[in-house]
């Protein structure tokens, strides 16, 4: 049963790190209750005797809970309390003793060194500091203290480690980081250590807030407890990327690798979360050798692991190694991811193993799995390449059937592949469909795509429509190769004085003809015999080896012996050098005269 006694004294320690305030209490009426607490190490402390009235519940009284403080440093040795049986008295003996620097470097030779994690973390300028609690654990501890940061230490009288573990893990959850640290704390300083679970879901919840220093605090607990695992060290790697960046997080890892201590930790977990680190750095060169440390470990990836070597090695262009890890997922029996196909299937296609890409796709929807937009569109792209019109429409009528809305992307794609399989007449009639019903805003791509239809059918209208109508459709600006694909149409069209047209018009525009752009232009007006136009265009361009190559072979070819003589010449004196077939056919004309 309950009683309400009066209390005549009670005691608070303040400190700069925490505040203890104690009250008597007894387990019966005739025994003696002593409470014996050290602390080898200085701190500011305050004292002050009060008399308080507290409630004793089953012949215990409740401590109350530690708050810093701030007063002139001493150090707070030893403090006894015996609490009387029968007058209930409480004789308090405190031993205070003030300590210069010196004295405090003298203690400091007794502390244990820290090891190379500290060292390294001390090296990034962290504050670490090494406090020997012997009551506690009979072991240096490395905390880090943050400036301004109070600890509170209340008392627990629930013992159980595994309740008490429940309740930081619980609290971590939903983000009380301060319960849970004084919670954690307290169990700490009764000797009480919370299993793996809660440890890792506070370095969680303090890794979320940004709380670096307390992290590592509780980071260097779980070490000397040897109370880790290699969520651990992927947990804390994964917020010093966030915050220091990657190269330092990577550059810890290393030390820790290097180091059999912490090695002898490392799981699979830790290596994916380094496998995403090397990702976000794109380094795949890194990510290669952690995969390869991993294996010889003994360690078997996982499809996360898969997932973020085909995500790495894709989006590097190392697309070999993510063949390789692909065959090794499939090897080990595991299923691969959707992200894992979709990455896949772009690989496959940047390599032409379109067969493969195929599969990979007809086994996601085997599977039960949607590919993407993007996935569907590389895959029609892959085999309008390839020429197999049948297949490419029956990979875009999967999908419509999958609720995807076809881009600019997707109508390229098909316009491209029926442009391989030369049905040039199907490109502009797909084209003029797509226009007409608004399916998709055409842009350079669907509009060059078209062109080149045009130009292999010589169908030089259609592609002068087309060129206006790009020049005005809200396009930046129409790039050279457009101009020279419809050049390219007047040329087939034997249209010389169109293609010149068009070459001026190009000109006004102020949009710079290249190489090919003369050549279309010289072609088509030897075709047409305009030799005159011929002479202007190699005047106006300089020097080029190929224009004066492809002059000479078109005058020689339409009889213009002479004419070819006199370029021929004129090309060796500023120094071009011809080609073998205009050598060859320079000979055959000299030996004729």
């Amino acid at each position: 049963m309950a009683e309400v006694l009066w209390c005549p004294v009670s005691a608070t320690g303040t400190t700069s790190q925490f505040t203890c305030r104690w009250y008597p209490s007894r387990k019966n009426w005739s025994g003696r209750r002593i409470g014996d607490w050290s602390c080898g190490r200085s701190f500011d402390f305050t004292l002050s005797i009060n008399p308080k009235r507290r409630r004793l519940v089953n012949g215990s009284v409740k401590m109350e809970s530690f708050t810093p403080s701030t007063t002139p440093r001493m150090c707070f040795s030893d403090v006894n309390i015996e609490q009387g049986s029968e007058n209930l008295d409480s004789g308090l003996d405190f031993e205070g003793v003030f300590r210069n620097e010196e004295e405090e470097q003298e203690i400091g030779c007794h502390e244990q060194k820290p090891d190379s994690l500290s060292n390294f973390l001390v090296h990034q300028r962290l504050k670490v500091e090494l406090e020997c609690e012997d009551d506690l654990s009979k072991s240096s501890v490395m905390t880090l203290v943050p400036a301004g940061t109070e600890t509170r230490i209340h008392f627990l009288e629930e013992r159980n480690e595994e309740i008490l573990s429940k309740r930081i893990l619980r609290l971590s959850r939903v983000n009380k980081i301060r319960s849970a640290t004084e919670l954690f704390d307290s169990m700490r300083f009764l000797g009480l250590k919370p299993n793996t679970h809660a440890c890792n879901s506070l370095l969680s919840c303090l890794l979320r807030n940004r709380n670096l220093g307390k992290a590592f605090s509780v980071f260097q607990f779980m070490w000397t407890k040897e109370n880790i695992t290699g969520h651990t060290y992927g947990l804390l790697l994964k917020a010093v990327s966030e915050i220091k960046g990657c190269d330092f997080a990577l550059d810890m890892f290393k030390q820790l690798e290097g180091d059999p201590k912490h090695k002898v930790y490392f799981d699979v977990i830790l290596y994916n979360t380094m496998i995403s680190i090397c990702g976000r750095m794109n380094n795949a060169n890194e990510a290669e050798r952690i995969w390869t440390i991993m294996k010889e470990d003994g360690h078997k990836g996982t499809e996360i692991t898969y997932s973020l070597l085909v995500s790495v090695f894709a989006r590097c262009g190392r697309n070999n190694l993510a063949l390789d890890a692909y065959d090794e997922l499939i090897e080990n029996n595991i299923t691969p991811r959707a992200d894992t196909m979709h990455a896949m299937i772009s690989v496959c296609a940047r390599e032409e193993k379109r067969d493969l890409a195929l599969n990979i796709f007809q086994s996601m929807l085997e599977n039960g799995l949607k590919p993407n937009l993007v996935a569907c569109n590389t895959l029609i792209n892959s085999l309008g390449k390839a020429g197999k019109v049948k297949l490419v429409f029956k990979v875009y009528g999967i999908a419509k059937s999958l609720g995807h809305i076809p881009d600019e992307y997707t109508w390229n794609a098909l316009l491209t592949a029926l442009y391989r399989a030369n049905r040039y007449v199907d490109v502009i009639q797909l084209f003029n469909a797509v226009r007409s019903e608004n399916l998709c805003q055409p842009n350079e791509h669907l509009y060059n795509t078209v062109l080149m239809a045009c130009q292999k059918l010589g169908s030089w209208e259609n592609a002068i429509k087309l060129l206006y109508e790009m020049e005005g459709s809200g396009l930046k600006s129409v790039s050279t190769s457009s101009y020279n694909l419809v050049i390219g149409a007047c040329e087939n069209a034997r249209l010389p004085k169109v293609a010149l047209q068009v070459y001026e018009h190009m000109v006004h525009r102020k949009c710079d003809p290249d190489t090919f752009t003369h050549l279309s232009l010289i072609r088509s007006c030897i075709w047409g015999s305009h030799w005159d136009d011929v002479k202007e265009i190699l005047k106006r361009v300089e020097p080029d080896v190929s224009l004066y190559n492809a002059a000479i072979h078109g005058m020689c070819l339409r009889g213009e012996v002479k004419l070819a003589k006199k370029l021929y010449l004129r090309m060796r004196e500023i120094g071009l050098k011809p080609d073998g077939k205009t050598r060859a056919m320079m000979l055959q004309n000299l030996k004729k005269d």
